[in-house]
């Protein structure tokens, strides 16, 4: 997810057009790992976070982050799949000046007081102070590449236009190069997700960007003195399973941080909140505590499952997705049955098995068993937020309710008036149900309410649950 407007800002009308206006304004050219550092120490004094929105790094992940950045160091960010790498970095060019100074159409962010491009050289040698200034705003200052096996030096650093050289120009002249992805983000930020997917022999081409900071392109005798700070992301297995980083690579990274999942549930939790894209509906969504427990719950376990191949990492992505799932399933029954209120319950969290089983890994030898896999995930949520929330000095009372012939359904296709009607035959049930749902409480958080309820009694082994798929009825428990 990117940080970045997709529209480009247009320049102040008040900053100067010419490199002779340009000096008169005082301006001062700065290495871009200076101006970020500055801008940095700026922020951190003004006790304003790196990352807003970015949440669980506080005092881990973010403070080395600044660390690297006040030492002037390229990073790489270590770790599982949706932790947050990809947004860290590009959560970096907020650090970056508003707008830039460069030769108006240099492809390379030319400096005006130093350019590097043969083309620019050879306007500011000609037109002096009058050379023409554009500006270049930090969003423009930042560059992303996915790195694929397929991707090549000319991808990344140039290649030899063959449209020029047919246009006429000669091979060994250097307005004859295309260049790429890295050298138009001189002055900038260049990033690199998945760093070990990328050949070997493409990587040796990133040495000199990072050491001695230019490129070569193609044999040409040329020197682009570059001007960036350069961050990659990897998987902590890749560098043994699709790929590695080589150690020269390695080595010239200044810093090596390591990520990691929330570490508690209301950090998560926060997460799934600000990141979930919620379906619009006429009626409120009311997500109750407990499924919100649950659905985060069901991650934190999975993280430590051994039926989950634990490499491949468990995305928070997992948690946002379920929750999403959650509540679309509860808009679908509140659309049938037309509902006051969106508000999903315990049989909603069946919805989760198709949002769940792309983004774990099964160990292989529980292959074919996904779907009971998240069943038996779903079923240890619960109960860990039931046992861990809940509190029944009724219990017993509750539980007595249950003679030989008192069964309840329930189900995610019910209207909730089908659970106010048990509470009404039941009144056993009432206190809990309402103590779990809040004073304030509406019919539709009651009846969530009341089948957490159930399915507690149900997993602490007090009630006997038959069920098919979402649908379910409640017994006393056979001895």
């Amino acid at each position: 997810m990117s940080d970045r407007s997709t529209a480009t800002p247009i320049p102040p009308k008040d900053l100067p057009v010419t490199l002779g206006s340009l000096r008169e304004s005082g301006y001062v050219s700065r290495p871009v790992a200076q101006e970020i550092r500055e801008n940095l120490e700026t922020r951190i004094a003004a006790d304003e976070p790196l990352s807003a929105g970015i949440l669980g790094y506080e005092d881990t992940v973010i403070p080395q982050l600044e660390n690297a950045i006040l030492a002037g160091h390229d990073v790489i960010l270590l770790g599982e799949r949706g932790q947050a790498k990809t947004r860290i970095i590009r959560s970096m060019v907020q650090l970056l000046d508003e707008w830039l100074p460069i030769v108006a159409g240099s492809e390379i962010n030319d400096d005006p007081y130093a350019p590097i491009s043969r083309r620019a050289i050879d306007v500011v040698a000609e037109l002096g102070d009058e050379t023409p200034i554009a500006w270049v705003h930090r969003s423009e200052r930042y560059g992303e590449k996915l790195a694929t096996p397929d991707t090549t030096i000319a991808d990344l650093i140039g290649e030899v236009d063959p449209i020029k050289i047919a246009e006429g120009r000669y091979l060994t002249d250097e307005l004859a190069l295309s260049y790429g992805l890295v050298p138009r983000v001189n002055r900038g930020i260049f990033a690199i997700n998945e760093l070990p997917d990328l050949a070997e022999r493409i990587q040796v081409g990133l040495l000199n960007v990072l050491e001695e900071r230019d490129i070569q392109i193609r044999g040409h005798r040329i020197r682009l003195p570059l001007d960036l700070v350069l961050v990659a992301t990897a998987n902590p297995e890749d560098y043994t399973n699709r790929g590695r980083i080589i150690t020269p690579l390695k080595d010239r990274f200044g810093a090596q941080i390591r990520t990691h999942y929330p570490r508690d549930l209301e950090t998560e939790l926060e997460i799934a909140r600000s990141e979930a894209s919620l379906p619009p509906s006429a009626v409120p969504i009311i997500v109750p505590w407990f499924i919100e427990r649950a659905v985060v719950e069901i991650s934190q376990l999975a993280r430590r499952s051994p039926l989950v191949n634990q490499r491949s990492g468990v995305s928070v992505r997992l948690t946002i997705a379920n929750y999403e799932s959650v509540v679309a399933n509860a808009l679908r029954r509140s659309l049938r049955t037309r509902a006051t209120a969106v508000v999903p319950r315990v049989s909603d969290l069946a919805a989760v098995v198709p949002s769940t089983q792309g983004k774990i890994e099964i160990e292989a030898m529980e292959e074919g068993r996904e779907e009971e896999v998240v069943a038996q995930l779903v079923a240890a949520a619960v109960l860990l937020t039931f046992r861990d929330q809940i509190v029944l000095e009724d219990a017993q009372e509750i539980v007595a309710t249950f003679d030989d012939e008192v069964v309840v359904h329930v189900g995610d296709d019910l209207a909730a008036g089908d659970y106010l009607e048990v509470l009404e035959a039941l009144p056993a049930l009432g206190p809990a149900t309402r103590r779990i749902a809040g004073e304030q409480a509406g019919d539709e958080e009651m009846a969530a309410a009341l089948e957490f309820l159930l399915e507690g009694l149900h997993l602490t082994k007090r009630l006997s649950k038959d069920a098919s798929g979402p649908r379910a009825l409640y017994r006393q428990r056979r001895r």
